[in-house]
């Protein structure tokens, strides 16, 4: 079964009360379904900023992008959560993954640890978190019976966690190295850690959403010359490679639209969420696919 399109924007910019309720207005005004808020240092408080972007709208969904897992504890998490859900009158949409910048845990003064360390808390974080909000006693507690899950991540040992706990299953599509810096993936490689990923969750009794963080969006004639900017940063890649990235929405509007169902067709992705400088970049191909 194919599923419907969904699409989300992760706004990243703190602004004072009524641009950030304007920016929101925004988003649900170009057709997004989703508005969501990452959890990094130096961006706006995920919670707080979704509550306000619930009271400027009124259809979207909200959602953490992710939060980063290191930051919390069960507990306070569980708080936050049901709070959070209750007033947005039950639209909240839970994103969590490891998180993949040091220097923002030692900011914090938190530990970092290693990869394996990292899964292992947000296994920890995914399990405890859901027993304390199915406990009859539970106070404050969600609208929703469950707040869907989101949990993103590529390596092996997320795509298990993922598979089996996930109600959206989001793909970065990109690796990270060292100090925090990702590095996109090509299609080959994304597409076997989307099979991977299928073979894991293949006992599901339901299928998980797919997402895709799409990172680049340009509608133009002359996607080389747009891409050209880009290609330092992934001197890996050929020009061509970069165009056919998953997450590169370069080209007219026909070829992104067309490629958008491709993608879908290809890998499952009906969840996608662009960054908040492209909101207005991506509206159209949103319009366009809304029409089909």
């Amino acid at each position: 079964m194919v599923r419907s399109f969904r699409f989300g924007v992760n706004l990243m910019s703190l602004a004072p009360a009524d641009e950030w309720r304007a920016k929101c207005r925004r988003a649900e005004e170009l057709g997004y379904d989703v508005i969501l808020a990452p959890d990094h240092l130096g961006m706006p408080a995920p919670f707080p900023a979704l509550v306000a972007a619930a009271e400027a709208t009124e259809r979207p969904r909200l959602g953490t992008f992710v939060l980063n897992a290191g930051f919390w504890n069960p507990a306070l998490l569980a708080r936050e959560v049901a709070t959070t859900d209750a007033l947005t009158g039950g639209r909240l949409e839970l994103g969590l993954g490891t998180g993949y910048v040091q220097a923002e845990h030692e900011t914090a003064g938190l530990p970092w640890g290693s990869p394996g360390e990292r899964v292992d808390h947000l296994r920890r974080t995914v399990e405890e978190l859901g027993r304390i909000l199915d406990s009859e006693g539970q106070q404050p507690r969600p609208v929703q019976e469950r707040v869907p899950l989101l949990i993103g991540g590529n390596g092996d040992r997320m795509l298990r966690l993922t598979a089996e706990h996930a109600d959206i299953a989001a793909f970065t599509a990109a690796r990270t190295r060292d100090g925090g810096a990702l590095e996109p993936l090509a299609a080959e490689e994304l597409g076997e850690r989307v099979a991977l990923y299928r073979k894991l969750a293949a006992g599901r009794a339901e299928p998980a959403e797919l997402n895709l963080l799409i990172q680049i969006v340009t509608v133009t004639d002359d996607p080389g010359a747009a891409i050209q900017p880009w290609l330092s940063h992934i001197p890996h890649l050929t020009e061509q490679q970069v165009l056919e990235m998953p997450i590169v929405l370069v080209g007219t509007l026909d070829d992104i639209v067309e490629r958008v169902r491709a993608q879908r067709d290809r890998f499952g992705f009906s969840y996608l969420t662009v960054l908040e400088p492209n909101m207005e970049a991506f509206a159209p191909v949103v319009a366009r696919l809304r029409e089909a």
